[in-house]
């Protein structure tokens, strides 16, 4: 019976969730967000020492998934939550979810620091990632294959591209999918006639091309993402299944708060306060 008992006692904690842990504040998803989420962590626990944070990536669709699971409390995302993932929810908790913008930032599509292009329209990023474009020729670059470089589909900003960029087509099988902006933006430093995507605080080492419209070439600087006269704008988030509370409410507060606004500015980002 002691055997048991002893089993079933193990079971059930490891059938609870991670996010019922009293002192711990569970934050799963985007790997876009996965630097700044851990530099807030870093900083609130210094603050807040009985408190712990533990951050961890896996995009945002792992993330998201994680939330209707209950076993984060906080989900990154840097896309919206679709609509069958808040139904998720609903089914599950009785709830919509709780959504906070927490940072702003911009796709950036990369080009290798040799590549002569300097901008392109968002129609030539489409046809280029739907496989219609497959020479830098064909957009002023030299006459060289061009090598697509994208993410996994767990990833927001593989969905953010493929329904702002692609209007919600398949992207071209030639893509080659790379498991976080990291690595794209580490191809493309390697590859002179690649192209990627990703964050703006991932843009190092390689050079962010202007997204042109009619005669106008728009970077994506700080002004215009904050703006948002950079079309490929959008906000960051925290998901939560309710309205945040105790330890949870603590963290998202000082993220929202001046200093964790200024850790958004340090990683690359921009505040959204």
């Amino acid at each position: 019976m002691k055997t048991f008992l002893k089993s079933l006692v193990t079971v059930l904690m490891l059938a609870l969730p991670v996010a019922a842990q009293a002192g711990t504040v569970t934050v799963k998803g985007s790997d876009t967000m996965v630097i700044l989420g851990q530099r807030w962590a870093e900083e609130f626990m210094k603050k807040s020492s009985a408190t712990k944070v533990q951050v961890t990536g896996g995009g945002s669709g792992t993330g998201l998934a994680a939330l209707q699971n209950g076993t984060t409390d906080i989900a990154m995302s840097s896309r919206e939550m679709k609509e069958a993932e808040g139904e998720k929810l609903r089914t599950r908790y009785n709830t919509t979810g709780t959504e906070i913008a927490v940072a702003k930032d911009g796709v950036t599509f990369y080009v290798n620091e040799g590549n002569p292009v300097t901008s392109l329209t968002m129609e030539q990023l489409r046809d280029i990632y739907l496989g219609d474009i497959t020479n830098w020729k064909q957009v002023g670059g030299p006459d060289a294959a061009i090598v697509v470089y994208s993410r996994e589909n767990s990833s927001g900003t593989y969905v953010f591209v493929k329904d702002n960029v692609l209007n919600g087509e398949d992207f071209a099988s030639s893509a080659q999918t790379l498991p976080g902006t990291a690595a794209v933006v580490n191809a493309v430093a390697k590859e002179k006639h690649g192209i990627g995507y990703g964050g703006a605080a991932y843009a190092k080492g390689i050079k962010e091309l202007k997204v042109k419209k009619g005669n106008e070439e728009i970077a994506p600087t700080a002004d215009n993402i904050k703006s948002g006269k950079y079309p490929l704008s959008r906000n960051l988030f925290f998901y939560l299944r309710n309205k945040p509370a105790g330890e949870v409410k603590a963290f998202i507060d000082f993220a929202l708060s001046p200093e964790g606004q200024a850790v958004v500015t340090k990683v690359g980002y921009f505040p959204v306060k």
